[in-house]
Formats: C-alpha cells, structure tokens, sequence
C-alpha cells in the first residue's frame, strides 16, 4: 500500500513530457514560417530594386526626330571596351570610305578626322589576315561600328559617325556581295573617293614604290609628308613610264572603278573626286551633310607632294604623250586644277 502510494506520488511530481514536445513542435513551425515569410519579403525587394534599376540605367534611348529611311543608319552602340557614359544616347553613323591608292583618301581621312564628331580608323583592311575570308571582314567590321576598335583617330564616347578607309583592292571586291549585304543590313554609307585623271595617280604610284626602297627622307619611307620640304625632297623623283602597258593599265583602274559603284549601288553612298574637292570646298560640307554632323571647318596637315604640270614630273613624258594623244584619256595629258 505504502509502495503504491509512493509511486502515485512520484508520477504526480514528475514532468509531463507530452507538452514539452508539443512546444518544440510549434517553436519548430514558427521559426520556418518565420524563414519564408522573410524569404518572400527580401525577393520582393530585390525585385522591386531591380526594377529601379533598370528604369534608372537601361531605359532605352529615344530615337531621333529623323525621316523614316534614316532610322536604319542611326545606331546606339554599347562597346566592350569602354563606357560611353553621358553619350550613350548619341546616334552613331557608320560609313566606310571606298577608294584605290593613291587617290588622295590619305588626306580626305586626315580632314574627316580633324572634326571632333568623326572618327575613320584608317586602312585597316591592308592587313592580309583581316580580310583573309568573309568571317574575318565582318568580325572586323564589328569592332570597329561597335566603338571597339581603338585608334588614334578615336573620338570615343562622343563619336557621331565612325568608318574606315578601304580599298578596292583588300578584298572589298572579292567578296562585295556579303559586303553589300553587310552595309545594308548594319546601315552603312559608302564614301567612294576616286581620281579624274588617272595619269597623275599613276605617277603618284610609281613614285611611292620607288621610296619604298629608297627611302629619300634621311632612311625614311613616308607616303605622306608634313612639310614642304619632305614634299620638294620626294618630288624630285620622275618616274619612267612604261607606254606600252600604260592605255591597258588606265583602263584596268577605270573598269575596277565601274564595277565597284554597280556592285555597291543598292548602298547609301555618295560619290567623291579627289579633283572637286581640291578646286571645291563645299564638297567637304556635302560630306559632313551625309554624315549627319555639324558643319566644321575640315584642316589637314599633310602637304601635296606631286604639283604643276604633269610634264615637269615624268621622265619619258614625251613617250607619254605620244601613246595617248587621240585616245579616251588624251584629256589626263592637260592640266585639271591649279595648287
């Protein structure tokens, strides 16, 4: 009875084990609700931070107030390798300047490059590699209307109309289809700079090959020059023209020029002649029209090298005249503009 009594007793002392169980089971429940609930409100806020965010830093740039067929030209590019910053909202133009050697594009790209909105990167495309197949064109290409090709003439941030200098020559006509294609779906203008009178470029040809290996200018070879005396030194030079190839290789040039303008014609392009722009200062303002950019005054440093009368800068200029009087190019023999 007295054993009975004692074990009642102690049963009565003895904590209950059933409500202690049941509050870990209800701390246990409120602390994962307490984890979701905090779950849910701090991905709430990220969203909603994101959003800001992007309503800060992406919205998009609002076109220009511009004719409908622009809108193809104008470009927002984003580069890799620099931040645009406050003129990420500047429209960009691509174009790329079209021409042969020595045809005066050295000089037409120094006076581009001297406006602050322009910035042309030179004859990139002279690098064999560059324009070893179509994929290599068009990755260049890319850097380059991307703002991601950096060069001296990089205007960076602010740039309002980038290019290139390319000749017909560096694989522009071999593969001028994907190029046609290219320019008129990335809204690329074409400059194309030619020649009038062939004569005088061939002049200018013969005697940069010639410095090439002689290097007049104390050991120097420069195809372009600074001052005039480099210029009077490099013009002592008269070449020997050879008359028997001369009227087929006239014509060679003046052909890879046709064909160039009928495979590009489907392009936004306006054409240029070395010639006009000398005797013409507005046409320098037709081409800052083209571009869309404001209106400059276009300097150059660089100095003609080659001046006055043709006769005065071949050696064998009697050979020459004879070999072209009463042909289509008769007219290269005379004077075409006063410097």
């Amino acid at each position: 009875m007295a054993e009975d009594l004692f074990i009642a007793v102690k049963d009565a002392l003895a904590p209950k084990k059933t409500p202690l169980v049941l509050r870990m089971i209800v701390l246990a429940f409120a602390m994962i609700c307490g984890l979701y609930i905090c779950s849910i409100c701090l991905k709430q806020i990220g969203e909603s931070t994101n959003v800001g965010f992007l309503q800060v830093f992406e919205r998009p740039c609002e076109e220009p107030n511009i004719e409908p067929w622009e809108k193809a030209y104008v470009h927002f590019p984003q580069p890799k390798t620099f931040s645009r910053e406050e003129c990420r909202c500047n429209p960009v133009r691509n174009f790329a300047i079209l021409s042969t050697q020595r045809s005066g594009s050295g000089w037409f790209e120094t006076l581009l490059n001297s406006h602050i909105n322009i910035s042309s990167n030179g004859e990139i495309f002279s690098n064999k590699v560059r324009r070893s197949n179509i994929s290599s064109i068009v990755e260049t290409l890319d850097k380059i209307y991307n703002l991601d090709w950096l060069t001296s003439a990089s205007k960076n941030e602010c740039t309002a109309a980038v290019g290139l200098k390319w000749m017909l020559n560096q694989g522009l006509m071999k593969h001028h289809e994907e190029i046609v294609e290219y320019f008129n779906t990335k809204g690329v203008s074409a400059i194309f700079l030619f020649r009038r009178n062939l004569l005088r470029r061939m002049i200018s040809i013969l005697a940069n090959t010639y410095d090439q290996n002689a290097k007049l200018l104390n050991g120097t070879h420069k195809s372009h020059v600074h001052s005039p005396h480099e210029a009077e030194i490099l013009a002592k030079y008269k070449p020997t023209i050879n008359t028997t190839l001369l009227i087929r290789d006239l014509k060679q040039v003046e052909d890879m020029t046709i064909k160039a303008l009928e495979y590009f014609k489907s392009t936004r392009h306006i054409i240029l002649y070395y010639e006009d722009i000398i005797k013409n200062s507005t046409k320098l303002i037709e081409v800052q029209d083209f571009l869309r950019v404001p209106r400059r005054d276009l300097k150059s440093r660089q100095v003609k090298i080659h001046k006055g009368s043709l006769s005065q800068q071949v050696m064998n200029w009697a050979d020459v005249k004879k070999a072209l009087n009463g042909t289509p190019y008769e007219a290269f023999l005379h004077a075409d503009y006063q410097m």
